[in-house]
């Protein structure tokens, strides 16, 4: 990892920080859940939105038509012209 740093000791990294966002996506064939990672300070639209063939996904569950569990994976790189919507989960209210 290198670090940089300007005259202010204001320090650079090519270390990105992301967010997880729990997502649901729905493809072209197959409905996925799990975990999207979104630069710090972004949104979820801002993610999708980037010129990158793939959009990479952690702790996914695909499922069938049918809502059945067909794999499971820790890591998924999902091609971003197969996406047809995506839903972010919204984290219940602590009491």
């Amino acid at each position: 990892m290198n670090i940089e740093f300007d005259e202010k000791g204001k320090f650079f990294t090519n270390v990105v920080t992301k967010i997880s966002v729990p997502a649901t996506i729905q493809t072209t064939s197959q409905l996925l859940r799990g975990e999207v990672h979104v630069r710090k300070g972004e949104r979820l639209k801002d993610e999708l939105d980037r010129d990158e063939p793939f959009l990479a996904m952690t702790n996914v569950t695909i499922l069938s038509a049918n809502g059945q569990v067909q794999f499971e994976a820790p890591f998924l790189a999902v091609q971003r012209s197969q996406i047809v919507w995506v839903l972010p989960h919204q984290e219940q209210p602590k009491e």
